[in-house]
């Protein structure tokens, strides 16, 4: 009998501790999908964050580094300046890159460090309990903001694909998401493409991946995917805000 389709060889067998309906799990196989086509898996080093992936580490087949929460960037700085040929990358919830770690994100960017970075955007905080991130919508519920995000108060959401973006050092920038198939083909797509930019030297690389946190929005998984369709990328377009491959 052929094999139609296998787990990649860029997970390891360990049960993912996942809510249902999260889909870090989705996320986590495109990109091990990717080295694995690549032939990266051998010779790649993953820097987990802290938060709901913090137990990267435990899941990706390849080596792992665990980072003090926000600093993934700075981590995978030292890695790759030390080891230039292998392929490092980050994997960061929105609360790790866009708030604790707004700083180490925006200078890797700016030095042009030949990283990659997986930006999980689920527009809260989830392992502390669904507090408000910098990402959560505007009128948006969260456990420390319980009538819902106000832009007179909090300010509005921000846009970490589009800020990247105009960073001259960050030659990818695209935003994608992983609720139905079309989207996670061309999530993986957009994965696989900022490994080969790295690869080949052309500086740092971001993929954004809208994601859903059914558990926090208290929602079903069914009506997660319909809420991120409504109200998430609306706000955060999904597409590609920066290819400065070509000027390379």
């Amino acid at each position: 009998m052929s094999i139609v389709y296998r787990k990649s060889k860029g997970l390891t067998d360990a049960e993912m501790h996942y809510c249902p309906g999260c889909t870090h799990g989705v996320a986590h196989k495109l990109v091990a999908e990717a080295l694995e086509e690549l032939g990266l898996v051998g010779s790649a080093v993953g820097v987990a964050p802290v938060g709901c992936s913090v137990f990267a580490y435990n899941y990706f087949a390849c080596d792992m580094h665990e980072a003090a929460h926000g600093r993934a960037p700075a981590v995978a700085t030292g890695i790759k300046r030390v080891h230039p040929d292998l392929a490092v990358f980050t994997y960061q919830g929105d609360g790790d890159l866009a708030a604790i770690g707004t700083a180490e994100i925006v200078h890797a960017a700016m030095r042009g460090e030949k990283i990659t970075t997986v930006f999980i955007n689920n527009a809260i905080y989830g392992m502390t309990g669904g507090q408000m991130a910098p990402t959560t919508l505007v009128g948006q519920k969260a456990t420390t903001a319980p009538f819902g995000r106000q832009k007179d108060h909090y300010g509005s959401p921000i846009r970490m694909a589009e800020l990247l973006s105009t960073i001259d050092g960050c030659v990818y920038a695209e935003r994608v998401t992983v609720v139905d198939v079309p989207n996670i083909l061309k999530a993986k797509k957009a994965i696989k493409k900022a490994f080969q930019l790295q690869m080949a030297g052309a500086g740092f690389t971001f993929v954004e991946v809208l994601s859903t946190c059914p558990t926090n929005w208290g929602l079903t998984p069914l009506e997660a995917i319909g809420w991120l369709k409504a109200n998430m990328i609306p706000y955060f377009p999904l597409g590609v805000y920066a290819d400065r491959s070509e000027a390379k």
